[in-house]
């Protein structure tokens, strides 16, 4: 893998990278200032963009290729859409990841150093910036959580199919828990 800082004027972003929905919703300053705290990532089969237990600070976004998401070792998803954002968690909660991104394909990735953006556009001085970030963020992890829950329930109802079950079983009630004595 092969890593060069993205350099450009600014103010001039390619046309390509403006229709990534990431990097449209910020004003052209704020997209110069994440623009300067990107580097691309050029990829080959089988590099491994983010490593399953380490930490660091920076989030993806796909220009190019196809890479694959594995949770101890085994493939659980596919990364293909252009402009998809991946490792985005590490906005959020700075802690180790939860899976493994490697490329199937040559790839091309822009890295956002998340810290960086941090240093160069402080929240106490720009709320606004980081408000558009997190929004941003909030509504990505909202959407695959949807998506998620929606493959979950395709599956519950799959499992029900095979063990002969025609109706999904009925929620339970769970029990109000007793408070103590001492507690009232």
């Amino acid at each position: 893998m092969k890593e060069f800082a993205y350099i450009h004027d600014d103010g001039d972003v390619s046309a390509s990278l403006r229709t990534v929905p990431f990097l449209s919703s910020f004003t052209e300053e704020q997209l110069d200032d994440v623009l300067n705290s990107s580097s691309l990532l050029q990829c080959d089969p089988e590099d491994v963009i983010i490593k399953e237990g380490t930490i660091d600070s920076r989030f993806y976004i796909l220009l190019s290729g196809e890479l694959e998401v594995r949770v101890a070792g085994k493939s659980v998803a596919t990364i293909s859409r252009i402009g998809e954002v991946f490792g985005e968690l590490a906005l959020v909660n700075q802690d180790k990841r939860l899976a493994s991104v490697i490329a199937s394909t040559r790839a091309v990735c822009l890295a956002v150093d998340q810290k960086f953006l941090q240093d160069i556009r402080p929240r106490d001085e720009d709320p606004a910036f980081h408000a558009s970030l997190y929004e941003f963020v909030a509504r990505l992890i909202a959407r695959k959580l949807d998506m998620t829950s929606r493959r979950l329930g395709e599956v519950e109802k799959e499992l029900r199919e095979l063990k002969g079950e025609t109706t999904p079983p009925a929620p339970t009630k769970k029990a109000k828990p007793q408070r103590s004595a001492a507690a009232r």
